[in-house]
Formats: C-alpha cells, structure tokens, sequence
C-alpha cells in the first residue's frame, strides 16, 4: 500500500497517519501533497499520508483496512522512537480518521489525537445544513451518493469495522478530538452534532469553526502561517491544536520550522 511519508527536519512530535479527502473515490496522496507538507511542519509531526483503495472498485472496509494497517505501521515507528501515534483526515478522509478512531479505541490502541477536518458523518445527509444553500459543495444528492458508492446498497458495519462513527455503540473512550470546520460548509450540522456526541461521552474536543470558509479548505493553497480575507488557514489552525496536543502529553513545546524535510 503506498504511502507518502513527510518528516519535518529538526525535533518532531511523533507521528500522524492522514487520509485524504475525495468523496471516498477521488483523490490521492500526491494531491493532498502540500497541504500534509504544511501541517507536519506546523504541527513539528511526521505525517504519514495514506493512499488507500478507493470506491466504488474497493468499497468499505477496503479504505478503513488500508488507513488501520498504515496506523499499525506508524505505531511500530512511534515505539521506537517513544513517540505517540494521532490520526487524522479532511472531508471523507475525516470520517475514515473518525471511524479508526474508535476501532482503535475498541482494540485497546492509545492515541494522541484524533484530527478531523469537516467529516460527513450521516449517509443520509439529513440535516438542515445540506439544504440551505443548493449551490454549495457538496450537495445532498451528490453526498449521498458517494456514500452509497463507498458503503454499497446493504453496508455491513459487523466485525467493527465502522463505515460511519454513527455505527458504533458508543463514544466513550474515543481519542481526544480536534475538530474544525467552516461556518458555510453543508457539512456543519454533521460535524456540531459529532462534536456534541463525543463531549457527551466525555471524550476531550476542542472545536475550531472558521468564519466564512466552505468546504475542502484544508486544500487551499494558502501559506500556513498566513491569512484570506482575516480568516486563518485552516492548515495552521489544525497543525497549531495538534501541536499543543502533543505537548499537552509530553510536556514539550516545538514551534514551527521552515518547510523543510528529511
């Protein structure tokens, strides 16, 4: 299974495994090249940027699978290193990252963080925020059938192997959560009421809802550390409550460095 490793020259804060986004069929580590470049650096983590199968030639679990044996990988790198292991993605990569989360947490695996940039959570795309605006991307209709294509007509959540976080039991000892999402994105619904669910469990959550920002901003070719419009990148953003994530459990603090790599 191919990956993209990319390591931040100078002290690094452990790893992180990330999935792309791309409607579950779409995309690639190649793609998402840059903006996983910037959060390693901001967040002083390697990252380990997963080219897992894509629908509808590979539905669910196939991505899932792909994502966890990367993860077991990068647990092997962590101990060697005595670092820790987080996970992480943005859109659908988000809800793969969401949904290894807790098959991990079912396992009896720590991680540092979970990091989940706008993840669809509901294959129904039920919630008014799909709806209030028929130009935004992505729509329901479109949403809802790229669901379809990953999960198949009877998806099959046994063996806890989850297609949706929704299919597990509970939340409870889940991975502390970074979630982020931007206030026009039709996805926010989803994303408040999952970030809800999980506080409720108890599950550590720091939020992070950008002013004017739609989906797939993760993707914006913006600088980390800069601004469009006042509105943070939402890479920096992410890369920074990661980083403080790490020192939170180790008590070291790395700034971030140039965009340099090993």
């Amino acid at each position: 299974m191919p990956v993209r490793i990319l390591r931040p020259t100078g002290p690094r804060n452990g790893w992180t495994v990330w999935a792309h986004g791309g409607s579950w069929h779409h995309g690639s580590a190649l793609a998402w090249h840059h903006a996983c470049a910037d959060l390693a650096v901001v967040a002083r983590t390697t990252v380990v940027s997963v080219d897992y199968r894509l629908a509808p030639e590979h539905p669910h679990p196939a991505a899932l699978e792909d994502f966890l044996a990367a993860v077991a990988w990068a647990q092997e790198q962590a101990a060697s290193e005595a670092t820790e292991v987080a996970v992480g993605g943005d859109s659908a990569g988000g809800t793969i990252a969401a949904c290894a989360a807790l098959v991990l947490r079912d396992r009896g695996a720590h991680l540092a963080a979970q990091v989940l940039a706008y993840p669809p959570i509901d294959p129904q795309c039920r919630a008014d925020s799909y709806h209030r605006d028929p130009c935004a991307f992505p729509s329901a209709g479109a949403l809802t059938a790229a669901w379809r294509g990953y999960r198949g007509d009877r998806p099959d959540d046994s063996g806890g192997l989850y297609s949706t976080p929704m299919a597990a039991a509970d939340f409870a000892g889940a991975a502390p959560a970074i979630i982020a999402v931007g206030e026009l994105d039709p996805v926010i619904d989803d994303v408040r009421d999952y970030r809800c669910r999980l506080q409720a469990a108890g599950v550590p959550v720091r939020y992070l809802e950008l002013p004017r920002r739609a989906h797939g901003a993760f993707l914006e070719a913006v600088p980390a550390r800069l601004t469009r419009r006042g509105v943070p990148s939402l890479r920096f953003c992410l890369g920074r409550a990661l980083a403080q994530a790490f020192a939170k459990r180790t008590g070291v603090t790395r700034p971030p460095q140039q965009r340099t790599f090993s």
